[in-house]
């Protein structure tokens, strides 16, 4: 298998989100009150012993991982055939940025419509705050994706060295936050936000390490080594360190694991990292099977649209089943609660299948939009400038999202909305016009990389067109495709 379509990045990335989506599914908990209020009381803190879960739950560094192996190869293709850095940002961004406007937008109207007829504003929030709570991993994947042009550059001079030089700075940075303890300054803040692109940068570099062989090749030295040295880091920083068990933020708790992201953090994705190198050959081998490697490609298609929508399921079902009291509710947190989950999780997937199904038009509207409004690779200028103007704008806004929801206090978030619409006019103001250089294949034209064409999007309904949108997340951490060279026409 060549290094540039190696399926185990794949399925990396594929398995990375399954299990976000069945992790946020199963420690989100109703409860109907009396009066026919509902709340979603916090399962980690409500029943502290499932902080443990999140152990299992917490895959995001296999994302971040599987996103630096592709990264490094795009970047580097499209170097060599080129593209400037900001014509490939540029790219990137449009990728992520026009499904997350578009499902931003639909949300944001909503909540516009609902406070308008005097919805509760505290339904109203945490409504806005369940459908934003994935918004976290994309300010920072974008800003790694933006820094990559030089992240790569100190990867070819340095290597290994760069991601454990980035572990020394990021472990610098939380002794600083622990330190300062609860009376953090904004200066303190401030710098430990740092660590989101420190830690999870060290993993995104890891993704270079690995697709340049870094890491130990075909020997298990190296990764065996990450796995044990990490792992008995995290346990020692849990256990008799400062650090709480949980992987996932728990309000209240101080020093929290995810915000920053923490040295335990740091340890705990260092192991998964080496695990991952470790069973590669397994997993390899198993997706030699055409109907494992299919299921792969399924999820992968729709990767963006499942990390995007996958909460409204949890809306649907508590309309229908619990503002009714049609829904059972045993106590919360107890063994017939458990039980349930089963049942709840199979009918949050039915109802998804549905969402992914309806949504199939706009995904395929957004395929056509995505070809034609791609920036061009070679972008430099004025022009580059605007690109990084609105990037920066739509991280801003995307940061709010994560950290307040679409409706924080109940109310519309007027300022943040802007950020985005503006951030997103101003990377699509430098679409290249009809016909110029670039255009939808960048410099490239339109033959494809390394003369591969998606044989998958030729057969399809709809060809690129359906799963374009769909598979944005696809393509961020795609290793056997550049950006700067894309099929003319193909979505994905």
């Amino acid at each position: 298998m060549s290094r540039d379509r190696d399926r185990y990045v794949d399925f990396l990335r594929a398995w990375a989100i399954l299990i976000v989506v069945l992790g946020h599914w199963v420690i989100t908990g109703l409860v109907r009150h009396p009066d026919g209020g509902i709340t979603a009381p916090e399962l980690l803190a409500t029943v502290p012993w499932t902080q443990w879960l999140t152990l299992g739950f917490q895959i995001m560094p296999l994302f971040f991982l599987a996103g630096g192996y592709a990264a490094g190869g795009s970047w580097a293709r499209a170097r060599a055939g080129g593209a400037s850095a900001s014509g490939w940002v540029g790219q990137r961004a449009v990728r992520l940025l026009l499904p997350t406007a578009v499902y931003s937008g639909l949300v944001l109207l909503a909540v516009g419509v609902c406070a308008g007829l005097g919805v509760d504003p505290a339904t109203l929030a945490l409504v806005g705050w369940a459908m934003a709570m994935q918004f976290w991993f994309l300010p920072v994947y974008l800003l790694l994706s933006a820094l990559t042009p030089m992240l790569y550059i100190l990867h070819e001079r340095w290597g290994a060295r760069v991601p454990a030089g980035m572990g020394v700075v990021g472990l610098g940075v939380g002794v600083l936050v622990v330190a300062a303890d609860s009376s953090r300054s904004g200066i303190v803040e401030a710098v430990g936000a740092l660590n989101h692109l420190l830690v999870w940068g060290v993993v995104y570099q890891l993704g270079f390490c690995w697709r340049d062989g870094m890491l130990g090749g075909g020997r298990r030295t190296v990764p065996i080594a990450m796995a044990v040295g990490g792992g008995a880091g995290f346990a020692a920083l849990v256990g008799p360190g400062p650090f709480p068990i949980s992987l996932i933020l728990v309000t209240g708790q101080e020093p929290s694991n995810t915000n920053p992201p923490s040295a335990a953090m740091l340890a705990w994705a260092v192991a998964q990292v080496g695990v991952a190198l470790l069973v590669a050959p397994v997993v390899r081998r198993a997706l030699e099977r055409a109907r494992v490697w299919r299921a792969v490609r399924v999820l992968g298609a729709g990767s963006m649209a499942l990390y995007l929508w996958h909460m409204l399921p949890v809306l649907v079902v508590a309309a229908a089943f619990y503002l009714t009291g049609l829904a059972p509710e045993p106590g919360y947190g107890s063994a017939a609660w458990w039980a349930l989950r089963v049942p709840w999780v199979v009918v949050l997937g039915g109802v998804l299948v549905g969402v992914l199904r309806a949504l199939r038009p706009l995904e395929r509207g957004l395929a056509a939009v995505d070809v034609r409004v791609r920036p061009d690779a070679g972008l430099r200028g004025a022009a580059a400038w605007r690109m990084w103007a609105g990037l920066g704008a739509s991280v801003w806004a995307l940061v709010y999202f994560a950290g307040h929801g679409f409706a924080y206090g109940g109310e519309f978030p007027v300022w943040p909305a802007a950020g985005l619409g503006v951030g997103l006019g101003l990377v699509l103001a430098v679409l290249p016009r009809r016909g110029g250089k670039g255009g939808e294949g960048g410099l490239g034209g339109g033959r494809a990389e390394g003369g591969e064409r998606s044989k998958e999007g030729r057969r399809s309904k709809g060809g690129a067109g359906a799963r374009a949108g769909n598979g944005a997340l696809e393509e961020a951490v795609r290793p056997g495709r550049s950006l700067a060279r894309r099929p003319r026409g193909e979505g994905r």
